[in-house]
């Protein structure tokens, strides 16, 4: 058995009931397991349904490479008992000090606080130093706009993107959120 090393500038973040993490290659399966629920797939504009093979392995290999665009999370409930994966956040890098974020959740933990924990966490630790983060959602899912105005997004207009799970332009509200000053 050989042990890994991760390589990363990625810090772990700690919230009330969860700790934010860099993915680890364990994760693999539950991300699988939660990412091949349509549910989740359908609010995402990256997640194929049906996953296909090797999909989750290309995402957990880019996420956790040095050079990397986009930094991913795991929301990790550990530190209170709970399970190691119960959602995925990230920040996508983009020019002029700024990133996108975006996060799922696991249907088991929906209405639960989790995302809201997770997105306040991460704002606040702003790791990336951003100047303004920007966020999308699917019109149809109020709660995950709920979860961004709550961390104080503003609303700044109505937008599509194109689902894969969907295979299908879908109507998005987009928010950003001023960092520094």
């Amino acid at each position: 058995m050989t042990m890994e090393s991760i390589v990363t500038t990625q810090p772990t973040l700690d919230a009330d009931t969860l700790t934010l993490r860099p993915l680890r290659r364990s994760d693999m399966g539950m991300i699988e397991h939660y990412a091949s629920d349509e549910r989740v797939a359908r609010m995402t504009t990256s997640i194929p349904h049906p996953v296909p093979p090797g999909m989750t392995e290309g995402f957990v290999t880019r996420a956790m490479a040095v050079e990397r665009e986009e930094d991913v999370w795991a929301m990790d409930g550990t530190k209170l008992g709970g399970p190691e994966l119960m959602g995925l956040i990230s920040l996508q890098r983009m020019d002029r000090d700024q990133s996108e974020i975006g996060y799922w959740v696991a249907p088991a933990y929906w209405n639960t606080g989790l995302a809201s924990e997770a997105v306040e966490t991460l704002v606040r630790a702003n790791p990336m130093q951003n100047a303004t983060i920007f966020a999308s959602v699917f019109q149809d899912n109020p709660a995950s706009a709920r979860v961004l105005t709550n961390c104080g997004f503003e609303y700044i207009g109505d937008a599509e993107s194109f689902s894969v799970a969907r295979k299908a332009q879908v109507q998005t509200w987009t928010y950003l959120l001023k960092c520094l000053s």
